[in-house]
């Protein structure tokens, strides 16, 4: 335990080997927790112990800033209200409710969860790690996250948030991602959780996180427990953890069509492939990825794949958008084709371009309508050109 003790709470000052002293671990406890009862933001799912909605909030923060799930959170339970709703529903309708909050997997996961649920425990999610574990999308961290504040479990959280408090606390130096870190972590974590409030103690280390312990500027002169923090003493809060290796960006041009008949109607597919990631399985325009020549490569994948001949001179380059999906930058070249009809392809939509409706489109798939609806309004403005 060396490498992350919490040198403060062994009661010398001093790294420790051994256990930290109970005392000085229950002054931490009690500071964390008075500062958490005070200062903690007011979140809809805090306001529950309906383990279904606090399973919603935690897949949807994954990866995701609050501001942007508390509407889909509560968009998401006016339409789905509990586990025998999600269970019953199609995943076209989870998949249209989630459509704009991105890394769609994890809806799909939910409902696969929510049908074991219902059909394995009575329609209630499990109290128990292991059960918990064994559902589609949840790791370690999500069940320990559920089953505390939910049930009471005395299992400790550890997310990137934590990780940090941890790490400045304990003056943890290195990559916290490198297992042996983070199994020493999970350890450091669970011995200062509060076996008393699991629930509390997890959300105040994640809110002590995600509001004052910030990965840049850390506000340690507002920290409940800046006394025990051993990168404040030694002054190197602001330089760590240490910063994470990440991988490096793949550039990806994504060229796509919007097909456009007299009437206003577009053309949405729902189709896996190179372009999968983006999409998963979303109604999407036509697309294909292409390294260059994206009109070239559309008309021939147009042709190909959906039976529609294009020449050059019916494509209109649209204006550009970028968009990212994890580690993807992706560049969004539009093209609009008007046709006189739109291709009768086997299980497509065709709904009016950018009235979507209840239909599940990505933000990527409203960014190019946006492009082709900008254009159609006032074409001279956009700069537009037709593709040679």
């Amino acid at each position: 335990m060396a490498a992350v003790s919490v040198a403060p709470l062994s009661g010398s000052g001093q790294a420790s080997s051994g256990a930290h002293a109970p005392r000085e671990i229950a002054k931490f406890r009690r500071k964390l927790l008075a500062w958490f009862s005070v200062r903690k933001r007011d979140l809809p799912w805090r306001r529950t112990k309906d383990p279904y909605r606090i399973w919603l909030s935690e897949i949807m923060l994954q990866q995701t800033r609050v501001a942007v799930v508390v509407p889909y959170y509560e968009s998401f339970l006016l339409r789905f209200p509990d586990m025998q709703a999600l269970a019953r529903a199609r995943a076209e309708a989870v998949l249209s409710h989630w459509a704009g909050l991105g890394y769609y997997s994890r809806a799909e996961n939910m409902l696969r969860a929510a049908q074991e649920i219902d059909a394995r425990h009575a329609g209630r999610f499990p109290s128990e790690y292991k059960a918990a574990l064994a559902l589609p999308g949840i790791g370690s961290y999500t069940a320990a996250a559920v089953l505390s504040i939910a049930y009471e479990k005395p299992l400790a959280v550890l997310d990137g948030n934590v990780a940090r408090v941890l790490a400045r606390l304990g003056a943890v130096r290195g990559e916290l991602r490198a297992p042996a870190v983070w199994r020493k972590l999970e350890v450091t974590a669970q011995e200062l959780l509060s076996r008393k409030t699991p629930g509390d103690w997890n959300q105040a280390m994640m809110e002590l996180g995600a509001t004052i312990c910030l990965p840049r500027s850390p506000k340690c002169g507002e920290c409940p427990v800046a006394h025990w923090c051993q990168a404040r003493k030694l002054g190197i809060a602001e330089i760590l953890p240490n910063a994470r290796k990440k991988r490096a960006a793949i550039k990806v041009t994504l060229a796509a069509a919007v097909l456009l008949d007299p009437s206003g109607r577009t053309l949405l597919v729902r189709r896996p492939g190179d372009d999968g990631a983006l999409f998963s399985r979303m109604w999407q325009f036509p697309a294909i990825e292409t390294p260059a020549g994206a009109s070239l490569n559309l008309a021939r994948h147009l042709k190909e794949i959906f039976k529609v001949k294009v020449t050059a001179g019916q494509m209109i380059r649209l204006t550009a958008a970028r968009h990212t999906v994890t580690f993807r930058e992706i560049r969004l070249e539009p093209f609009l084709i008007r046709v006189k009809r739109l291709p009768k392809i086997a299980g497509a939509r065709t709904p009016f371009l950018g009235r979507f409706g209840k239909l599940a489109v990505s933000s990527a798939t409203r960014k190019i309508a946006g492009s082709a609806i900008a254009h159609s309004q006032n074409p001279a403005r956009i700069g537009t050109q037709r593709s040679s």
